[in-house]
């Protein structure tokens, strides 16, 4: 099972923020509440998430979430819609 994950969250404007987490559950709790959310999580609360993919480590997490981030929205969009299309198995 993988340690690491990279996910992305709608936030209550309808932007999408794309983060690194081993507890992805936790972080986006923390983006609803704590005081631990990202800076740009905190006034776009609540957030809910939407994408979820397993990283084999830290270093592979950060390269994907970097890929991610440098989708077009419009594309992004389309691999939250693939990922719904086929059931998580973690």
């Amino acid at each position: 099972m993988a340690d690491w994950h990279v996910y992305i969250v709608c936030c209550a404007d309808g932007t999408l923020y794309t983060g690194v987490a081993r507890d992805v559950e936790r972080r986006v709790a923390e983006h609803n509440g704590g005081p631990r959310g990202a800076r740009y999580t905190r006034g776009r609360r609540p957030v809910e998430l939407v994408y979820r993919e397993a990283a084999t480590d830290r270093a592979a997490a950060c390269r994907r979430e970097a890929s991610i981030k440098g989708l077009s929205r419009s594309q992004k969009e389309a691999l939250i819609r693939a990922a719904i299309a086929v059931p998580m198995l973690s």
